[in-house]
């Protein structure tokens, strides 16, 4: 269970958003709208423990991991949550296999399952390819590849649709609700009213209040 309370958060001067409260139980989809520059990339980060809210609290199974010291947040993250940002934070130089491979727990993981989550991606064959020569959606897809080989209970998706066409979106929608039915609670930040009409509940940013902060 993710619970957030009263979360709020500046951006030097200019209020994001404030009195924040969501609830996301395991097996639930979640969506996050608002408009550009609401404030959605940066809730994500800091449901992700990759930066801090001014105000309020995060709890994820009665451990609230606002609370956390640097060290402790580091191993929160690396075992309870998948990310898929918009600059994908995947290694350039290297190979897919190698990006897929720094998403693993173990070794065993990595060996059993990459090539799975490679086909299921749409991307099967491509353990060699460098990440430089794909294609944006393509590179988005071994970002999704990532998430599915994880198989954290928190998974995090900002804008996991915005570079594929059709079909690829398709299948966006697809192992959403797989990664749902497994039981992870899963948050997506997105403009997409496909997305949006498979989740549990929708927290609207633009809701909040938003503006200077005098």
């Amino acid at each position: 269970m993710i619970r957030v309370e009263g979360l709020k958060k500046m951006a030097g001067r200019r209020l994001l958003w404030s009195g924040l409260d969501m609830t996301v139980a395991p097996g639930q989809i979640a969506t996050v709208i608002g408009r550009s520059g609401s404030g959605k990339t940066t809730l994500l980060n800091c449901l992700a423990l990759l930066e801090r809210p001014t105000e309020g609290k995060i709890s994820h199974n009665e451990i609230t991991t606002t609370g956390l010291r640097r060290s402790n947040r580091r191993r929160y993250r690396r075992d309870n949550v998948a990310i898929l940002m918009q600059g994908l934070a995947l290694v350039e130089d290297a190979s897919v296999a190698e990006n897929l491979r720094l998403a693993c727990m173990t070794r065993q993981v990595f060996a059993d399952r990459h090539r799975v989550v490679l086909s299921r991606v749409g991307m099967a064959g491509a353990e060699n390819e460098r990440i430089y020569h794909l294609s944006g959606g393509e590179q988005q897809r071994v970002a999704l590849a990532q998430v599915l080989l994880k198989a954290a209970p928190l998974v995090l998706l900002d804008e996991p649709t915005s570079a594929l066409d059709s079909p690829n979106m398709k299948m966006v929608l697809e192992v959403i609700a797989e990664l749902n039915s497994a039981g992870a609670a899963v948050i997506v930040a997105t403009h997409n009213r496909h997305v949006r009409a498979i989740a549990d509940v929708e927290y609207d940013l633009d809701g909040l209040v938003r503006g200077s902060a005098g």
